[in-house]
């Protein structure tokens, strides 16, 4: 079905993004992990700010013009929906697949933040 489709391709092209973001987020994190309490924190809050792109860009998604977006370059061309429906079907999809990536952005942010509290109040001294 189309609408099964262009989800699991949205998936797939948020699912990327976040995908290098979080590389770039542990990279970072490994690079403070002598001091774990603030590779935590920092990891925590950059994944935040993740969060915070993922939530502007899914209450823009809608805006956004679907020949812009990479769903609609991953689509075949017969595959594609006519231009009267396109924008409001992709951009549709496009807002809740990014909401709810941001969501769980949030709740890693949420638990990094957690454990960096804990470290700090339980005393994470380097080895």
């Amino acid at each position: 079905m189309l609408i099964d489709k262009i989800e699991e391709l949205a998936e797939v092209s948020v699912a990327r993004g976040c995908g290098f973001a979080a590389l770039a987020i542990v990279s970072v994190m490994v690079g403070l992990s002598d001091q774990m309490h603030v590779s935590c924190k920092v990891g925590g809050m950059l994944t935040l700010l993740a969060c915070l792109v993922l939530a502007i860009r899914g209450m823009t998604a809608t805006n956004t013009p679907y020949m812009r977006t990479e769903v609609w370059v991953m689509l075949n061309k017969v595959d594609r929906p006519q231009p009267a429906v396109a924008q409001q079907i992709i951009g549709s999809i496009l807002r809740s697949v990014y909401l709810r990536f941001a969501l769980h952005a949030a709740v890693v942010s949420l638990v990094l933040l957690c454990i960096s509290q804990l470290l700090q109040l339980f005393g994470s001294r380097p080895a």
